[in-house]
Formats: C-alpha cells, structure tokens, sequence
C-alpha cells in the first residue's frame, strides 16, 4: 500500500491536554465531599473521581498513578512525594457508655495508666509511647479495636473522624489530652510544578477564589476576560432629553403664554373667563 492509499491516520494526542477526570484518593476519616461540590462547581467539564484507599495503599497509589493526588495522613512517606498540611485533628478515646470517662468531657494521657489501650497496626497517630497497658495482641485495624471495645476488651485513642466513622450506639468517645495529633495532607507526586488540575484542586482546598485560582486553566481564564470587549453604553433616543427630565414625551411650556401652570398644567390650555 502506498503512501497516497494509506488512510489519514488520527492525530497524535496532545500530550499537553488535561486528563479526562480527575482521580481523587482519600483515606478513612477523612471526607472529601465539600471540595468535590466545589470542584464541581468550577470546573463541571472535569470529573473527579474518588477513590477509597487504606492508609496503607495511599502513598502507593500516588507512586503507581492510580490517583493524581490524595488526602492522606501525615507523614508523608518518601521524598518522591509532595504534600500541604491541611488541618490537625483532635485526638479522642473511644469508650463504653457505661465507662467512668463518660461522666468528664476530657481525659488525659495520664488518667489512661491502668487501662488497657489497645493500639491497631493501621494506627495513625504515630506514637513514641501509646498510654495506658498495651494488649497482648495488636489488633490489625482500626475497625476491629472498635468492635474490642464494644466488647469490654480495652478502650482506643484515634483521630476524631475515625470515631464518628465507626460510631456505635453502645460506644462514645471523650477528648484526649497530652497525645499525639493527626494531621491531614493533601499528597501528589513530587515534581518542579504540580500538574495543572492538581492546582486546581490546592486551590479549591486552601479556599481561593475562582480568580485567584492558579493553573493554566485559571490562565485561560484570566485571557477570555481580557479579551472580552467592554459592554458598551446603549444609544440615546433621537430627541430624548437630558438625564433628570421629567417631562419626556411632553411639550415644553410657552415662556410667557397662558399656557399650564408651572406646576404641570397642560400647556396650550386656555383659562376660563369669568
């Protein structure tokens, strides 16, 4: 087959272009929701997918591309990976209803000595020292120390999102004070600039303003509102009078005739003799 024979084939795809979605990973606890109905909201031609991810898988997934980005806890593992603080979380135990800690608001590290605190593999907290008496096994998550201590076996220290996440009405959780936080992050791999939808979604989540977002999206943005001509001021009315007439469309008065009174008589009307 010759040159002239071969049908056209499809263009090279730009590899400039934005990707077709944009694919979102977040850890337990964490909720997304609010920065995807903005993203939603500012860029509707972008999907965002989310994806679920273990504390484990996260980093995993960024280095391997199954997500462009993700909300994650610190710290981040690896020098490869880039990351935003975005807010600290407040550090809880969770407990049986019925436990003494639940007649207080707060409990400290200390008032934790002769529990026994149980401490998952999944934890999150990174701990020197967890308080109180370490169980004689590691529970392998985070949901089963939850469903120990509604069992009366040991009570859990966990970020605050995680207790609401696996809420139960026999549990309840007070404040711990003294402990380590959690802080969450928003994660991308490392790079000389963040790709252009992951700006945009920095953006979304430090709160900028659709002006003052950066990327090149916002960049081309920022071109079609220059490039748009001024709104220009609509002609006025042959014969229309100035601004602050009230008489349009009537007659002006005969300087000097009998004609209405200066107070808005009709002019040309004669007065009636007596």
């Amino acid at each position: 087959m010759t040159g002239s024979d071969a049908s056209p084939s499809a263009p090279s795809p730009d590899p400039s272009a934005d990707p077709p979605s944009f694919r979102l990973a977040y850890v337990p606890g964490v909720t997304p929701s609010k920065w995807v109905r903005i993203w939603n909201e500012r860029l509707p031609d972008v999907p965002l997918a989310l994806h679920a991810v273990t504390p484990a898988e996260a980093f995993g997934a960024l280095r391997k591309g199954a997500a462009d980005a993700g909300l994650v806890r610190l710290p981040v593992d690896g020098d490869d990976l880039s990351a935003i603080p975005l807010y600290t979380e407040t550090t809880v135990v969770v407990i049986p209803k019925d436990h003494l800690f639940a007649e207080v608001e707060q409990v400290s590290a200390e008032d934790l000595a002769d529990e026994l605190v149980l401490h998952p593999l999944d934890d999150t907290l990174g701990w020197e020292r967890p308080p109180g008496r370490p169980a004689f096994e590691r529970p392998a998550t985070t949901a089963d120390a939850v469903e120990l201590v509604a069992a009366g076996v040991g009570l859990l220290a966990v970020p605050q999102s995680l207790a609401r996440l696996h809420h139960r009405k026999d549990l309840t959780y007070r404040t711990l004070d003294g402990v380590p936080q959690s802080r969450v992050a928003l994660s991308w791999p490392a790079a000389d600039e963040a790709p252009d939808l992951v700006e945009e979604f920095i953006g979304i989540v430090r709160g900028r303003t659709v002006n003052s977002t950066r990327g090149r999206r916002a960049e081309e943005r920022k071109g079609q509102k220059e490039q748009k001509p001024a709104k220009s001021g609509k002609p006025a009315k042959s014969g229309k009078p100035g601004a602050g007439s009230r008489t349009s469309g009537r007659p002006a008065a005969r300087k000097g005739g009998t004609g209405g009174s200066a107070r808005g008589g009709r002019s040309g009307k004669p007065r009636r003799r007596s």
